[in-house]
């Protein structure tokens, strides 16, 4: 066990757990008198629409205080790395993607941010950022396949990469429905690649990690139900980005998909009914993505939130279990 590499993981959660509990109240007052707030889409819930009006981009307060703790943090302990570049970069890139989409939605007054084509076109120029660094850096594009092993070529991780990160940043953001739900799962999720860059003794990304989970912690205290804010897609872009990436640089691509199976269960139930509906005329589920599906069978917010925590530390638990087998 790193001692010095636990102290420091402990010290930047509190550390961005503080500043974003600093930076909250300010974005909120800020928000809201600027009446910069949610729009309750037509088709959601109908209860939903009582949340119209509540400050969003709350993404940019625990971004800030996450990203100002790991500056902190590597900076004092010299792991200013290439793996920290690539976190960053690709933190921001999303972050970016994602203000973008929040601020013309706000701006205009109505649900129509960036066009689908043109967020899915930034998101695949974000993901050939994020290589390009990886593959300057001269890590290793060996990929484990199932029943092939470990596979070498340039063209597959390439097509992984992409399709790794561009696909978990709309997971998470699929995610982001419910007061709290993506927070705690996204917690849950870091936490998990935390001790595994933990064993590893990979400190860029483990203070990354808690960097990023001081912040949720912290962006939770507003976000919990009734929200006094939600995180846009400024916040759930990058978080979605981050995690893909993170699980790309430990090398434990495939534990994503255990320890992110609430966010790929969510993708999936969108997958499904638009599918089905398309082929049959017929929905499967109620509302998707699914904990709309819950919501509508009679379920409150807090228990598919807690449910979906429940499931997510299930998850996280036998991806470890797995790993350190």
């Amino acid at each position: 066990m790193n001692s010095a590499d636990f102290v420091w993981s402990i010290l930047i959660v509190v550390l961005s757990l503080i500043f974003t509990i600093l930076i909250m109240p300010t974005l909120i007052n800020y928000f809201r008198e600027k009446q910069l707030g949610q729009i309750t889409r037509e088709e959601g819930p109908s209860w939903h629409h009582k949340k119209e009006g509540t400050p969003t981009m709350g993404g940019l307060g625990f971004l800030l205080a996450g990203l100002m703790a790991y500056f902190i943090g590597i900076v004092t302990t010299d792991n200013f790395t290439m793996d920290a570049w690539m976190l960053i970069i690709t933190l921001l890139f999303f972050a970016m993607i994602g203000f973008i989409d929040d601020y013309r939605i706000l701006i205009l007054k109505q649900n129509e941010g960036l066009s689908s084509r043109q967020k899915f076109v930034w998101q695949i120029i974000g993901g050939i950022v994020f290589l390009v660094f990886y593959l300057l850096s001269g890590q290793s594009i060996a990929l484990t396949l199932p029943f092939l092993g470990s596979v070498s070529s340039y063209i597959l991780f390439i097509l992984f990469v992409i399709f790794w990160i561009v696909g978990f940043s709309n997971a998470v953001n699929l995610t982001d429905g419910l007061d709290g739900l993506s927070s705690t799962t996204a917690i849950i999720a870091f936490l998990a690649f935390a001790i595994i860059a933990f064993s590893q003794g990979n400190s860029a990304v483990l203070y990354f990690c808690v960097a990023v989970i001081g912040g949720l912690i912290g962006f939770l205290m507003f976000n919990k139900k009734p929200a006094q804010i939600f995180m846009g897609d400024v916040g759930s872009l990058a978080l979605g980005a981050s995690i893909a990436a993170v699980s790309i640089l430990l090398k434990a691509e495939w534990y994503l998909l255990l320890i992110g199976l609430p966010f790929v269960v969510e993708t999936a139930s969108v997958i499904i009914q638009v599918a089905y509906f398309k082929r049959t005329g017929k929905r499967i589920f109620k509302m998707s993505p699914i904990h709309h599906h819950f919501e509508m069978s009679g379920y409150s917010e807090g228990q598919v939130v807690l449910g979906f925590s429940i499931f997510g530390i299930i998850c996280a638990a036998v991806a470890l279990l797995i790993y350190f087998i």
